[in-house]
């Protein structure tokens, strides 16, 4: 009877907390519904530019499964070095040259297979393969590794802003801070300031070491990783802290990991969604970290310049100003400033 009586009362306080209600029935169903959105997707074609090819060939190849276009040379190398499209083939002395974009490894077998067998060469005419990003040695880690700094930053700077905020409130701190002549942006910014140059060393440490120690691919410079890590953590941190303000305890904190944080890996480019429905694409569009993988691969893969990552920047800014404001709103729950 003990036994039944305890696990009753045990039923009772897990109701009660309709949070770890959600947290086990709504979180799993989340989660396996965008793992089935991202995998469960074959339609992903290659987009080759043909240059000055025999009209047959384009043929051959449009037969395949590609999408095949016909540009002049430097509207294809434009493409090409904004990755708007995968390959570029044309004839260099009456030889196929297939230049590849190359920051995506997963690619380039299946598009040298591709178009091989539709252009039906033999080994006596082989395709000459050039990389216009990247190189032949780049593997998958080197293409998922900008994508997973990103998270890694997002997600302890995160968890560990968000749970320090919290302790602040229920350790008394934030209510003896509270009781001063203080005004609630001023409270806020301290705050952002204070936890983000911790999370700043924590971004460095993060960089240098999946570079230097990891040996991840890098032709970017060090300083545009840097900023870009650094305005993802301020982003980060403003998600952490305005959410804190509705968690009562460091389980309540952590809660929001499933729904807040777990998404943002599936839309963030660490799986493909090119193929997905365009509101799928949409969905992605509305998460941080989608701007800050997007800006960390053009740098570390393409060399990209912040002139080049405008919209990302802008994006990350942006998103950064919106928590913010949300942060010094969210305060009225604790004194009406």
């Amino acid at each position: 009877m003990n036994i039944l009586i305890v696990a009753k009362r045990i039923l009772r306080q897990f109701f009660r907390d309709k949070r770890s209600v959600a947290l086990m029935v709504v979180a799993p169903v989340l989660i396996l519904s965008l793992l089935w959105l991202v995998l469960d997707n074959d339609s992903r074609t290659a987009e080759v530019a043909v240059v000055e090819a025999p009209e047959q060939i384009y043929e051959q190849l449009a037969s395949g499964k590609m999408e095949v276009s016909f540009l002049d040379e430097k509207t294809a190398q434009k493409q090409l070095n904004d990755a708007d499209i995968d390959a570029l083939l044309k004839w260099d002395e009456n030889r196929p040259l297939l230049i590849l974009e190359g920051s995506d490894p997963t690619d380039h077998q299946m598009i040298r297979t591709s178009i091989q067998e539709a252009m039906g060469v033999d080994r006596k005419e082989a395709v000459s393969i050039q990389y216009w990003h990247g190189s032949e040695d780049m593997n998958f880690f080197d293409y998922t590794g900008p994508v997973l700094i990103g998270f890694f930053i997002f997600f302890f700077v995160f968890l560990v802003g968000g749970v320090s905020f919290l302790r602040e409130r229920t350790q008394g701190t934030l209510e003896r801070v509270l009781a001063t002549p203080i005004q609630r942006y001023e409270l806020v910014g301290g705050y952002l300031l204070g936890f983000g140059l911790f999370t700043l060393l924590q971004s460095v440490l993060i960089v240098l070491y999946s570079v230097y120690v990891l040996d991840m691919y890098m032709v970017g410079e060090m300083w545009r990783v840097l900023f870009i890590t650094m305005l993802l953590a301020l982003t980060a941190l403003s998600v952490g802290t305005l959410l804190s303000t509705y968690a009562k305890n460091e389980f309540q904190m952590i809660q929001f990991i499933p729904l807040v944080i777990v998404p943002q890996l599936f839309f963030s480019g660490l799986f493909p969604i090119e193929g997905l429905s365009s509101w799928v694409q949409v969905l992605g569009k509305l998460m941080p970290l989608t701007y800050g993988a997007e800006a960390l691969r053009g740098i570390m893969l393409r060399n990209e310049n912040l002139g080049d990552l405008q919209w990302q920047v802008f994006m990350l800014l942006m998103f950064f100003a919106i928590f913010t404001l949300l942060n010094v709103k969210a305060l009225r729950r604790h004194r009406n400033l």
